[in-house]
């Protein structure tokens, strides 16, 4: 029988990687990738970035408890401009920022386990436009 990989065509555990029903032995560090904002949503205003974790699922699940699921769980920090609070994501989606000024801007996402440990992380840097027709 042919994989997918067999074929030149990526496998499901390619894309997804591990079965979640499966605990894996000497899990590898997790990883954080985070994108520039899409250019076409940042020239009208809204910082749209795109983010994925390696070696990590991002899901809603917190507690010390959690620390021992394999493979590995967690969640992400996600600060803007420096302020002294951030919010959470356990979606794994695009990060949608709307409001901001237009000027330079930095958004810093940390890759947290489920006890708010911060494994690893990644600012992004960028400026929003001027908006056309703005005074």
């Amino acid at each position: 029988m042919l994989t997918g990989s067999s074929r030149g065509v990526p496998s499901a555990r390619d894309i997804r990687g591990p079965s979640p029903l499966i605990a894996i032995e000497d899990e590898p560090p997790a990883k954080l990738v985070v994108d520039p904002p899409l250019p076409e949503q940042l020239a009208q205003g809204r910082v749209f970035i795109q983010y994925r974790a390696e070696n990590l699922r991002v899901l809603p699940v917190f507690g010390k408890g959690a620390l021992d699921v394999s493979p590995r769980v967690g969640h992400v920090h996600i600060t803007v401009d420096d302020a002294a609070w951030h919010f959470v994501d356990a979606s794994g989606e695009t990060v949608i920022i709307v409001g901001l000024s237009p000027g330079a801007h930095r958004v810093l996402f940390e890759l947290a386990d489920p006890t708010h440990q911060v494994i690893c992380s990644k600012t992004v840097e960028f400026t929003v436009p001027p908006r056309v027709g703005a005074a």
